[in-house]
């Protein structure tokens, strides 16, 4: 979710790349959410980081989750690196409509967390 937003908001301005440290696939409550405010994900994929250590010079890094922050491996010669620890909405028990819920969150979260850091001097 966070690289489509980031792709719609300031995709003209930023390379834009996601990746995981355990790669599932895209989950299908996060394409629906998504696609409720008009933003798809198609054309995205599930990637493991790994693709991209040591092949890609980043600007930035974000980790959307703790997870993932207390995991991820160092990327050389980044300029910053954001740590933004959102809940894993895919992790979520219960209903059919409590996991809907949480992805719902989650994607608005990130959706405002993106737009403030955008707005951010750099």
């Amino acid at each position: 979710m966070a690289e489509a937003f980031l792709r719609h908001y300031a995709g003209d301005h930023f390379e834009v790349y996601s990746a995981g440290l355990e790669p599932k696939g895209i989950h299908p409550l996060a394409v629906r959410v998504m696609e409720e405010i008009g933003i798809p994900l198609t054309g995205q994929s599930s990637k493991d980081v790994d693709e991209y250590v040591g092949q890609v010079h980043f600007g930035y890094v974000i980790t959307v989750c703790s997870h993932a922050d207390d995991r991820c491996p160092i990327f050389p010669d980044i300029s910053q690196r954001l740590r933004w620890p959102f809940d894993d909405p895919a992790a979520v028990e219960g209903t059919d409509e409590d996991k809907l819920a949480k992805f719902h969150a989650v994607r608005d979260q990130i959706d405002r967390r993106i737009r403030e850091w955008l707005t951010e001097p750099r």
